[in-house]
């Protein structure tokens, strides 16, 4: 079972359109001039050099802002940011306008989505303060005049930072408030499976300890009767003794298949977990005949799986996780959870991993982490089969 959450219309796909957009409407002005032929925003000559600069800023920034629901920059996105960049200011410099400036502005809402937040405002600044000597080698313009200039548009584009850069914290706090509300239903779900499942075996202790003892009581006493009574009343005795015993048998075949029969539902658990995780694909191999008697168990596998969730998000920026579980011939519960994400060329066990190993370590298990750079993060447990049949 492969589980995604998508929606229809996230931040970034607007941002993605907001910016497309007005790249397309900045642009259209001079490109009417440049076919038209009027002259009138003094293209220096040099249309085609503009509107290959211009078009060069749409690929990068298009191709920088897709795909970042997945993950943060990488060395090729930041490649493509500085590209966007350079176009924008070619584009000034060629059609020896402003229009640099607004595309600027247009790579300010996309800073805070790839940039830690005082590396993004320092790329803002500098971004506009190379169009310093762009403006002062413009007629009419000295010095001061381009420093102003530049200055006016660094007010502007702060302004789209900024609200690009609540925009994503609000989408940050959204993805974080569904991830807790699944881990919260997943837990109460488990805990309402644990809770029937120990009223379950109450009631066969209860149904065995009372109503058996009770019942083999009567078969003794039944016993003795039929021992010391003669004749009609003796067959009858024998009678009840015998239907007495059939019915302790019941009883006792009641219980024992309500102590086979009780097993938690951990795996609605676990899809209620998966579901609620957005911007992650997750394929879930959980065999349909794979039981689990313990809910302590239950609860230290869908911890592990909260943990393989939340590293793969954070930290590996993955966009796939496979989590499999399975019992080998001799009753030993396999767990594994392996994202595509980036991976770490040295494990520094945290709080969660450090509590991973404690909980497996409880029941008697062993837990082993592989990852490397570019081969993601794989995390493998293994549970005998006392702990997880009991």
């Amino acid at each position: 079972m492969e589980v995604k959450t998508r929606t229809a219309w996230t931040d970034l796909s607007l941002l993605r359109l907001a910016g497309g957009l007005t790249w397309a409407t900045a642009g259209l002005p001079l490109l009417l001039d440049a076919v038209l032929g009027g002259g009138s925003l003094e293209l220096g000559g040099m249309p085609l050099a503009w509107g290959l600069s211009w078009l060069a800023f749409g690929c990068c920034f298009l191709f920088a802002a897709r795909g970042l629901e997945r993950g943060g920059a990488g060395p090729g996105r930041l490649v493509l940011l500085a590209g966007a960049a350079i176009a924008a200011i070619a584009v000034s410099h060629f059609s020896r306008s402003g229009l640099g400036s607004v595309l600027l502005m247009v790579l300010a809402g996309l800073l805070p989505w790839l940039l830690p937040l005082s590396s993004a405002a320092i790329w803002l600044l500098a971004q506009h303060l190379v169009l310093v000597p762009v403006f002062a080698a413009q007629p009419g313009f000295s010095l001061f005049e381009a420093v102003l200039q530049a200055l006016l548009y660094v007010g502007f584009s702060a302004f789209v930072f900024i609200t690009s850069l609540v925009a994503k914290r609000q989408s940050e706090a959204r993805e974080e408030q569904r991830r807790l509300n699944a881990e919260l239903r997943a837990t109460r779900a488990l805990l309402a499976e644990s809770s029937r499942l120990n009223e379950r075996l109450r009631i066969a202790r209860e149904l065995h300890d009372v109503l058996g003892h009770h019942l083999t009581a009567l078969s003794l006493h039944l016993e003795t009767l039929s021992h010391r009574a003669e004749g009609a009343a003796r067959a009858q005795a024998i009678q009840a003794r015998e239907i007495a015993r059939g019915l302790l048998q019941e009883v006792r075949s009641v219980v024992s298949r309500m102590r086979a029969e009780a097993a938690i539902d951990l795996r609605t658990a676990l899809q209620v977990l998966c579901e609620g995780v957005p911007g992650l694909s997750i394929e879930l191999d959980y065999p349909p005949d794979l039981r689990l008697d313990d809910p302590e168990t239950g609860f230290v596998l869908l911890r592990c799986t909260q943990e393989a969730i939340t590293n793969a998000l954070r930290h590996g920026g993955a966009r796939h996780l496979r989590i499999a579980l399975s019992r080998s011939e001799d009753g030993t519960l396999r767990f594994r959870a392996e994202d595509d994400g980036a991976g770490a060329a040295e494990l520094r066990p945290g709080h969660g991993i450090t509590g991973m190993i404690e909980r497996v370590r409880h029941l008697g298990g062993q837990l082993a982490i592989d990852t490397a750079p570019g081969r993601g993060f794989a995390l493998s447990i293994s549970l005998p089969r006392e702990r997880s049949m009991a």
